[in-house]
């Protein structure tokens, strides 16, 4: 497991263009980016040690980031 925080960019580096003009473009797009930006930083904490967490609260976290990408 890598502690590495998990920006949109570093997940597909061949989109960020793309990425970067739906987040002008597309405000449900833009919407969905920052929610998957605010899980992301408390996911990076946990797995890097800086706060600790239940398995589940960790769980949960993922999947939230999760389901905000893939809608």
């Amino acid at each position: 497991m890598t502690h590495v925080a998990h920006e949109l960019a570093q997940e597909f580096p061949a989109n960020v263009e793309m990425i970067q003009r739906l987040r002008q473009t597309d405000r449900h797009f833009s919407a969905l980016c920052d929610h998957y930006h605010l899980a992301s930083p408390d996911i990076h904490r946990i797995e890097a040690g800086a706060e600790l967490a239940a398995d589940d609260r960790l769980e949960a976290l993922k999947k939230q980031r999760l389901a905000t990408a893939g809608r």
